[in-house]
């Protein structure tokens, strides 16, 4: 198995592998294309978005700059929208819902490095999906390795999210925790 491969597997990796760096470089190459199109260059701007994105849905707005990792682990449904500054370390699938609000300079951090010092001296990592449901808002907040973010959710300015939220409540703090149970969704 391919250093890439086990990436992808949620496996430990080397991240100096020449094939695990290319995929960093495409992406990396990719945001900064997309960080230097003025905001006119919609049509530019969308292609750019959905060749570095996995998957991406309908009505999408994503401010500059954006930053990721790999890229093709990025998911995101309908009606997303990212405000300023966001970086995504998707080693591992980072996945939003529909109707998804990321405020200015959130970060979603899905790598993990070893705790033991001597293997983190070498280049091994390893990386543990996200996913946020339907119906979230984030406030400029910070969300770790293998959270788990239920629909209906918003989430204070200034979290950090390193446990999951449950559906249907606000949550804010560090660590972020339920402040209280927000009404489920209406239909409009």
């Amino acid at each position: 198995m391919t250093e890439l491969e086990k990436m992808k597997a949620g496996e430990m990796y080397d991240y100096s592998d020449p094939e695990v760096r290319a995929a960093h470089v495409r992406a990396v190459q990719l945001c900064d294309e997309y960080n230097d199109t003025k905001r006119t260059e919609t049509a530019r701007r969308e292609e750019i978005l959905r060749e570095l994105f996995g998957s991406l849905g309908e009505n999408v707005l994503v401010e500059k700059n954006i930053r990721a990792d790999c890229g093709f682990n990025l998911h995101a449904g309908d009606n997303f929208f990212v405000n300023y500054d966001c970086v995504f370390l998707d080693v591992a699938p980072i996945t939003f819902g529909n109707n998804v609000l990321i405020g200015p300079q959130c970060g979603f951090y899905a790598v993990n490095h070893p705790l033991d010092a001597a293997l983190r001296s070498t280049s091994v990592e390893r990386g543990y999906p996200i996913t946020v449901g339907d119906d979230v808002w984030f406030g400029g907040v910070k969300v770790m390795p293998g959270v788990t973010i239920g629909s209906n959710v918003v989430i204070g300015g200034g979290s950090v999210v390193v446990m999951d939220i449950p559906d249907d409540c606000l949550a804010a703090g560090n660590p972020a925790r339920v402040i209280r149970k927000l009404p489920p969704r209406r239909k409009p």
